[in-house]
C-alpha cells in the first residue's frame, strides 16, 4: 500500500532525511521510531503531501505523491502532532467543514460525520465548542478529521503525546480498532505503544533508516528497548531473552 524509495529532504545545506526507503503493506500497522530530530515528522509530512521532497518517490496504492498528489491525498488520513482544529467551532460543525474540504458529496456528508462521531467516541461532545473540551477529546476530533473521507492509509504522528494514562489507553484502543482494513503508520517515542499496536518497525536515526523489520523478528532475543538502543547509540547492547508471563 505504501512504498517509500530513496526519499531525501534538504533545507538549504541541512539534510533532514537522506535516502529513506521502507514499505507498509495493506492492513499493516507500522511503528516509525527514532530520537528527537531524527527526521520522523519530516518523513510523515512528505508522505502525506504536506511538503515536497528534494528527491525520491512515495507511492500510495500505486499512485505517486508527486505526480498524482490529489489521488494520494484522497487515500490518506493524517493526524499531525498538533491536530489542525478550529477551537471556536463545535465538533460537528468542524467535521462537516473538513468533509466539505475533502470533497464528500453533500448527500453523504451527514452520514460521514455520524460515522466518525461514532467511531471516535464523540457522541457526548457533538455540540460542544472544540476549545472547551479536554485534550483527550480534541485528539479524538483530530482522528475523526483524518477518517472523515474513509482513507485506506492513516498516518499518526505522536497521537498520545500529552495525554493522561486513561486517555492514552482509550486512544490506543481506538487505533487498534481502526487498523485491519487500513494501513497505519504510527510515529511515536513510546516503545510500549509500538509493542502493543505494531506488526512492523522502522527505526530512523540522523535522517537515515537504521533498521526495518517485523516486530516479531526484532524482539526474538531482545526487548524493543534494547533493539532501539542498539541502533540509535550504535553501541553493543547485551541481549537478554524476553521473559513471557506464565499462564495458568
Amino acid at each position: 500500500m505504501i512504498e517509500v524509495r530513496n526519499l531525501t529532504k534538504r533545507y538549504g545545506d541541512v539534510v533532514a532525511i537522506r535516502d529513506i526507503s521502507f514499505t507498509a503493506a495493506t492492513g499493516q500497522v507500522l511503528g516509525f521510531l527514532g530520537p528527537n530530530g531524527a527526521g520522523k515528522t519530516t518523513t510523515m509530512r512528505v508522505i502525506t503531501g504536506y511538503m515536497p521532497a528534494t528527491s525520491g518517490t512515495v507511492k500510495v496504492a500505486g499512485y505517486d505523491i508527486f505526480d498524482d498528489s490529489f489521488e494520494v491525498r484522497k487515500r490518506i488520513g493524517y493526524l499531525p502532532e498538533s491536530p489542525p482544529l478550529y477551537n471556536d467551532m463545535t465538533v460537528t460543525a468542524y467535521l462537516r467543514f473538513v468533509g466539505r474540504i475533502r470533497g464528500i458529496p453533500k448527500a453523504e456528508l451527514g452520514d460521514s460525520v455520524d460515522r466518525v462521531l461514532r467511531t471516535c467516541g464523540l457522541a457526548e461532545v457533538t455540540d460542544r465548542v472544540i476549545g472547551h473540551i479536554s485534550k483527550g477529546y480534541r485528539q479524538r476530533v483530530g482522528l475523526a478529521q483524518a477518517l472523515i473521507h474513509s482513507p485506506g492509509v492513516l498516518v499518526l504522528d505522536e497521537p498520545t503525546l500529552g495525554l493522561d494514562p486513561r486517555q492514552i489507553i482509550e486512544i490506543r484502543r481506538l487505533i487498534q480498532e481502526l487498523a485491519g482494513e487500513r494501513t497505519v503508520i504510527l510515529s511515536t517515542h513510546i516503545l510500549p505503544e509500538v509493542t502493543q499496536l505494531c506488526e512492523k518497525v522502522v527505526i530512523i536515526n540522523e535522517g537515515r533508516i537504521a533498521i526495518e523489520d517485523t516486530l516479531a523478528n526484532l524482539t526474538q532475543n531482545m526487548t524493543l528497548e534494547q533493539v532501539f538502543l542498539r541502533y540509535i547509540t550504535k553501541e553493543p547492547v547485551e541481549e537478554r531473552p524476553v521473559i513471557e508471563e506464565a499462564t495458568a
